[in-house]
């Protein structure tokens, strides 16, 4: 079967975007932003109320207060935050130690800026990892830690002791901390610690987020950097070369959304909610194994009990014969021994699809 029947006949499983749209009072505010001519380049660092916006949101939800006009930079979404982060911030032979699995950009982006991701394994099936080990690997050339939580691929939400931890480790070495929290208000179990709001963590943290996940506009790429004046300047530097500016409309339509008063950051965790708890306990039911997971979009499984074969070929199988796309969690390890067998799906998807997924696997793995 191609690659084309692939994508056309498979239920789609695999990548982080609802197939859906988020709620109607944002889309309608970026239809009224185009209307009233919201169309040409927006400021360098994003217009002033979405940059007063997000500078709100953390003050009421984290009790941080950052400076709209010179501690927030809006971007084409997280990933060109964190892109611009990097490269603004490390020199040629820096090394960041980054949680393995991780986000597939993380590593990009690092070597981009002539640098070198140290990975710290998180192990299943609670995504724990060695403290031990995290401290060991701070060495001379180590200039951050770059924590994702709640976390891709995994789900997990870290700890306030573990925040701590790491809070602690950074303080004592003089190590910047890069976080990518785009699924912030995407917590199910558990809370969303704010690294930033940690004692000694403000001048040093670089808090990265984002609208896509949260009000499920994926495609408008509408992203955000908050960090201390010095910082933020420095990241401006790369993101005016990266992207210049984006999407002028539909900044509009997100500070719309941030609005404290129509709570609708709230409102995405109840929406998603059913579709995580529906997954999971069709996972369950398969046999498949599903890991914990406390936020994100995603669930991983262990498939181990029902295959010896790696998660490479499994997925391949199930798309092709199973006609259900998932991804091999293998590829988001810089060493890959030892993840072989788990498989992460995605849950942010309507009630017809995941019951149309679960349907088709049930008649596979019979």
């Amino acid at each position: 079967m191609s690659q084309l029947a692939i994508e056309t006949n498979s239920v789609n499983l695999g990548q982080g975007f609802p197939d859906y749209d988020g709620p109607s009072i944002i889309a309608d505010a970026a239809i009224e932003a185009i209307r009233s001519g919201h169309n040409q380049y927006p400021p360098g660092p994003g217009i002033e109320p979405l940059r007063r916006a997000v500078a709100q949101h953390n003050l009421n939800h984290y009790g941080v207060n950052y400076d709209p006009s010179s501690e927030v930079l809006i971007t084409a979404g997280a990933t060109e935050a964190l892109a611009s982060t990097l490269i603004s911030l490390l020199e040629v032979g820096d090394e960041v130690i980054v949680f393995e699995p991780c986000y597939d950009s993380y590593v990009a982006s690092i070597a981009m800026a002539g640098a070198r991701a140290v990975p710290i394994r998180l192990h299943g099936p609670n995504w724990d990892f060695d403290f031990a080990q995290l401290s060991a690997s701070v060495g001379p050339r180590t200039r951050a830690i770059l924590v994702n939580t709640p976390h891709n691929p995994t789900g997990k939400v870290f700890t306030h002791e573990e925040l701590s931890a790491i809070a602690k480790l950074a303080i004592d070495n003089e190590l910047l901390v890069i976080t990518d929290e785009v699924y912030e208000h995407l917590v199910f179990e558990g809370t969303h610690h704010f690294l930033a709001s940690f004692d000694g963590m403000r001048e040093r943290t670089i808090s990265i987020s984002s609208a896509a996940k949260t009000f499920s506009f994926t495609g408008w790429k509408i992203g955000w950097v908050a960090a201390q004046p010095e910082l933020l300047a420095a990241i401006r530097t790369s993101k005016q070369f990266l992207t210049y500016v984006n999407g002028a409309p539909f900044q509009h339509a997100i500070a719309k959304g941030l609005d404290p008063e129509l709570n609708l950051t709230a409102e995405a965790k109840e929406a998603l909610g059913p579709s995580r708890d529906l997954l999971i306990d069709a996972l369950g039911r398969l046999g498949l194994n599903p890991l914990p997971t406390s936020g994100t979009y995603f669930v991983n499984c262990d498939i181990s009990s029902v295959t010896k074969e790696d998660a490479l070929n499994f997925c391949m199988r199930m798309a092709n014969e199973g006609g259900v796309v998932a991804i091999p969690s293998s590829v988001f390890y810089l060493d890959r021994e030892g993840s072989e067998h788990y498989v992460r799906f995605a849950f942010c998807k309507r009630t017809s699809v995941i019951e149309e997924a679960v349907s088709r696997l049930d008649a596979w793995l019979d």
